[in-house]
């Protein structure tokens, strides 16, 4: 991986080396980069979801990614899974559907009571075209009411997830919002527009969600087969009029809000974070009569299952390498030794040569990977994965990694790093969004039988343990190599343990051997390079985290097949009978964010 160093001098303290090193690459650049490993440092900006997002963007779209986990949350439900993969039975969608006709009534007068309070004639036109759109989608579902002989007003109870939406809806439509007049007490017609925008900022992540599922689920539909019994839902709510609802709703909401003050529109915020959450027990509530494929963990049993998670670390759970962590706090250590330098300190290179040397490092490493990789594809494709020849090319890329190491250990770069400083640098190390909460919610799960391994090339495993405890995780195994100290100084040398693909399987392996009792092991292997491949397909679930170029194109050669997790549940849905998961040789899902892998095993 190149060493990417600041040009700077490091000024900060070790306490905010993380969030003040300014670092120039992006963690989307190094995700695309075909020389990924964690042996040669590489620094990533930290990046949240927000920052991302170019400051024009409109309040609508800004909330949508923000909040995106919400969504993929409502996504990985039992029952959007269900209807996505067509096997879903008419029961539930019949209750559904009754449930969504509640809904839609709700919507239509939180329309109309958004309209009267909108001072704005263009405003006013564009909710009641919003209104109009709310009775025309009533229309459709009464016609499919029709289509199954369904009473709605005899058969089937509103359930309470289904009140909880609607009560805070048209709530809010009303005035009743924390720290907000209601509409018989407001003094001017302006504090009115207020609570047009904060009814549209609880209407549109729900506007916007439908759209979102609409268009994922057309998105999996055969062209040639026109048997899914839900296809004219998924029609409806993919179709360019719903698409151009849901922006038309995300637009009067921009334009409701430009005069508002930023207390108002974190008032906003809260409202539209609310209506995904209550999205998400919406779709939770809604009764199955069927066996599902989510969430994977659902009929774990204590006394028979133990579910082993494996992870990696660099790039799969944290944002920034530790390896460019440690090269900066060596050089941040080496200037400030230089200007007060004990006679009994380690002798180390200057702050300004350890630079230049990380460099070359870098340099050699990204150059000799490149080759590497070349060196190891096969001639022609694969079709089917050959694991003893995708075993043998990945010797070659672990005696590669040795010698990469071996080269910083000889440099001495490593040398004089306090022990301390490691620690509390690892305290500062940003994690992916969701990682941590992933994590705690599998150690702190009474009802989960489960392990969490941690296999990394990271060079001190004292930095990994440290990270994890700033989020409160003390129960996780990690497994990397070690620095040496003398006392609480690093010697330069490092404790080889996991250095390679190789080790890494070996070890994945031997923790596998000593689950010694009867239990049944469920493994599920995330990871993001090349370094994880042997580990996420020995796995029954491999993950694959991000977008790294090496891992697709050398994955692919040997006849590696790389799946999206949504999909490839919908279709395991299709052929679903129950308690019958079967791993699919050579198949890797892959994810975008922690969010995915936090719904598909564990659920809601």
């Amino acid at each position: 991986m190149r060493l990417l160093i600041s040009p700077n001098p490091i000024k900060t303290s070790l306490v905010n080396l993380i969030s003040t090193i300014p670092f120039p690459y992006s963690l989307r650049s190094c995700r695309l980069d075909s020389a990924r490993r964690s042996s040669i440092p590489m620094a990533i900006a930290p990046k949240s979801a927000m920052a991302s997002v170019d400051t024009e963007t409109g309040l609508a779209k800004r909330f949508w990614i923000k909040f995106r986990r919400e969504s993929i949350f409502s996504m990985y439900t039992p029952f959007v899974v269900c209807l996505a993969s067509g096997d879903l039975k008419i029961e539930s969608f019949r209750h559904y559907i009754a449930q969504d006709v509640h809904f839609l009534r709700a919507f239509a007068q939180a329309y109309e009571l958004a309209e009267e309070c909108a001072d704005d004639d263009d405003a006013k036109l564009g909710i009641s075209e919003l209104r109009k759109a709310a009775l025309e989608e009533l229309k459709m579902h009464n016609s499919l009411v029709k289509e199954w002989g369904l009473d709605l007003a005899k058969e089937i109870s509103i359930n309470p997830a289904t009140v909880k939406y609607t009560d805070f809806l048209l709530a809010t439509a009303s005035g009743k919002v924390e720290g907000v007049k209601g509409p018989g007490k407001l003094a001017t017609p302006f504090e009115k527009t207020k609570i047009a925008a904060y009814t549209l900022g609880a209407m549109a992540p729900c506007m916007r969600l439908y759209a979102f599922l609409g268009k994922q689920f057309l998105g999996l539909l055969d062209p040639k087969d026109g048997t899914h019994p839900y296809q004219k839902w998924i029609e409806n709510y993919s179709s360019e009029g719903f698409q151009a609802s849901a922006l038309q709703t995300e637009d009067l909401l921009d334009k409701l809000s430009v005069s508002l003050t930023g207390e108002e529109l974190d008032v906003i915020e809260k409202l539209y974070h609310q209506a995904m959450k209550l999205e998400i027990d919406f779709f939770s509530a809604q009764p199955l009569f069927q066996p599902t494929i989510v969430p994977l963990t659902k009929g774990h049993n204590t006394a028979e299952d133990r579910l082993v998670i494996f992870s990696d670390f660099d790039l799969t759970c944290t944002v920034v390498d530790s390896s460019a962590i440690l090269a900066e706090i060596a050089i941040l250590t080496a200037a400030k030794s230089e200007q007060n330098q004990p006679e009994d300190q380690i002798v180390r290179m200057s702050s300004a040569d350890l630079r230049n040397t990380w460099g070359f490092l870098s340099k050699q490493y990204t150059e000799d990977y490149e080759q590497c990789i070349e060196s190891i594809l096969p001639s022609e494709r694969l079709e089917v994965l050959d694991f003893s020849k995708l075993s043998v090319a990945l010797e070659q890329l672990s005696e590669f990694e040795k010698k990469a190491n071996d080269r910083v250990i000889e440099s001495g770069v490593l040398k004089g790093l306090n022990l301390e400083d490691i620690k509390r640098a690892g305290e500062h190390m940003i994690f992916q969004d969701g990682c941590p909460n992933f994590f705690q919610r599998i150690v702190k799960n009474e009802n989960l039988n489960a392990n969490v391994h941690v296999l990394s090339y990271c060079w001190c495993g004292d930095l990994i343990r440290s990270a994890f405890l700033s989020a409160g995780l003390t129960e996780l195994n990690v497994h990397a190599n070690e620095f040496t100290f003398e006392e609480s100084t690093a010697t330069g040398e490092i404790v080889k343990k996991v250095e390679s693909p190789t080790d890494k399987v070996r070890a994945f392996r031997n923790i596998l051997k000593n689950c010694n009792d009867d239990r049944k092991n469920l493994t599920i292997y995330i990871g993001d390079s090349v370094g994880d491949l042997l580990c996420m397909l020995e796995a029954d679930i491999g993950i694959v985290i991000g977008s790294s170029s090496s891992l697709r194109r050398v994955g692919t050669q040997f006849g590696i097949s790389f799946v999206p997790l949504f999909p490839g549940l919908v279709k395991k849905q299709k052929e679903y009978i129950g308690n019958n998961w079967k791993p699919l040789p050579g198949v890797l899902y892959t994810v975008d964010s922690w969010a995915e892998v936090h719904a598909f095993i564990l659920g809601c």
